[in-house]
């Protein structure tokens, strides 16, 4: 979830943001504001970076594995054409 410190900071500078004849009603709007931030920055289904960095770090990983892996196929492919082509097709069976 996103760290509450940006909702406060936030939620403060859109209070600031009210024109002057508002002010008063300043730490109202300020929780408003806040708990408006708070409802929508948790339907965005949002994760942190830290768990951005530990999912980009695993997808790194496994893109560099299956690079080897198509590298191992693709070695093992070259290696099975040789002898399909000087495999000698089976003789034709003659039905009696």
């Amino acid at each position: 979830m996103i760290d509450p410190k940006i909702i406060d900071d936030l939620s403060k500078r859109f209070a600031e943001l009210v024109p002057a004849g508002f002010r008063q009603m300043q730490a109202d709007l300020e929780k408003n504001f806040h708990a408006v931030l708070q409802t929508a920055f948790a339907k965005m289904d949002l994760v942190t970076r830290e768990e951005f960095d530990v999912q980009q770090a695993v997808l790194a990983r496994t893109r560099a594995k299956l690079e080897a892996l198509e590298q191992q196929v693709a070695a093992l492919e070259e290696k099975a054409q040789p002898r399909r082509r000087t495999a000698k097709p089976a003789p034709p069976k003659d039905e009696a």
